[in-house]
């Protein structure tokens, strides 16, 4: 029964959507979402930093689930003030590279804080990232479908953080030291 449930399931996901109108506009919209719900997944330094808010809340932080909303929240305004003013935030560019640093930081050292601080801390960092897409993105089902995923890879991020609270610390060092990378490698253009 489970398999035939799980194939059930399967089918009713793969299944192309019936487009009862012929202007393409129900089309434009669902394409429009899976192209800002794949973005997170294909840019290593959104992948990273999605991931780390999460690993870092759950390894670090009394209330873990308040700074991956306040992440997600704030990339949400970045992108919308973008998106309806046509504003590009100066130095974004930096400013994302300045998150990967302190994320990959706030994970190798698991730095706590008051709630407050951390979700302050989330807010501004993810900032940046949401102001450099809703320049880049069409409309607001890729918005929709960018800060699903990066709520998705918030969950993942604190699955691995409670993970690795029993997990030796070089672990957390590891992985923390590899988003940190990240940032070097965009300062020297080699990403």
């Amino acid at each position: 029964m489970r398999n035939k449930s799980s194939l059930l399931l399967l089918t009713l996901l793969a299944a192309a959507p019936a487009m009862a109108h012929t202007d393409g506009t129900a089309h434009s919209h669902l394409a429009s979402f899976w192209a800002g719900a794949v973005h997170p997944w294909t840019g290593p330094d959104h992948l990273a930093a999605m991931l780390a808010v999460g690993v870092w809340s759950a390894l670090a932080l009394k209330q873990p689930l308040r700074a991956p909303l306040a992440f997600a929240a704030s990339l949400l305004a970045g992108a919308v003030l973008a998106m309806s003013t046509g504003w590009a935030l100066p130095a974004v560019e930096a400013g994302i590279t300045v998150s990967l640093a302190v994320l990959g930081l706030l994970v190798a050292l698991r730095t706590a804080m008051p709630p407050a601080a951390g979700v302050a801390t989330a807010a501004i960092l993810a900032f940046s990232h949401g102001a450099a897409h809703g320049l880049e993105l069409a409309g607001a089902a890729a918005l929709a479908g960018m800060v699903l995923s990066t709520l998705v890879l918030h969950g993942l991020g604190l699955a691995m953080g409670w993970r690795l609270r029993a997990a030796p610390q070089v672990l957390r060092v590891l992985l923390g030291g590899s988003v940190a990378l990240l940032a070097l490698i965009r300062i020297t253009g080699a990403a």
